[in-house]
């Protein structure tokens, strides 16, 4: 039964990974975003002493955050510039698709959590629900940390990447708005 489990968990890692793939080949320009989200989840994960089963399911989650950009059309997923308020509202639904995909991979709360309330803010002025504080599950507040860091540190068409000092100072500076403090 142990091995049974191992070889199913290692099957479970190996789709992961082939989703994940699969996205960064989709969006070439933001490739290893999800890995890279992933890992940073994991660290603060182990900042926060959280339990080993929790911090496992965390770091396996936050690869998946994004998965919902799958069913965003290539027009506005790759557009070079700002997105206008239509295209804006369109990005938002990739948090929806995200949890009907891993509802049906049967991933759990975790990674359900993850995909639909990483682009909640603590201040309640994030989407599509608009949660607010504590009514965030840990995992996605872990994550949208760990999302909004890369992101700022990653060059973009519309911008250059910040050091990891200016990447900070902007997360410090939105504690308590956007962040958990």
């Amino acid at each position: 039964m142990k091995q049974y489990k191992v070889k199913h968990e290692i099957q479970y890692h190996d789709i992961i990974e082939c989703i994940t793939c699969a996205l960064d080949a989709r969006d070439t320009y933001t490739a290893g975003h999800s890995k890279r989200v992933s890992d940073m989840a994991l660290r603060v994960c182990y900042v926060l002493r959280l339990k080993k089963k929790e911090i496992q399911k965390i770091h396996i989650a936050a690869h998946l955050h994004d998965i919902g950009k799958i069913g965003i059309p290539d027009s506005i997923l790759k557009k070079p510039g700002k997105l206008s308020p239509y295209e804006f509202e369109e990005m938002k639904k990739h948090v929806l698709l995200g949890k009907k995909l891993v509802d049906k991979m049967q991933l759990g709360v975790i990674a359900q959590n993850i995909a639909l309330y990483h682009h909640e803010k603590w201040n309640g002025k994030g989407y599509c629900y608009g949660l607010k504080e504590n009514e965030i599950p840990l995992e996605a507040r872990i994550v949208a940390l760990a999302d909004v860091y890369d992101a700022l540190r990653q060059k973009r068409v519309y911008k250059d990447g910040f050091s990891h000092e200016e990447a900070v100072e902007i997360i410090k500076k939105e504690s308590g708005q956007h962040f958990d403090p």
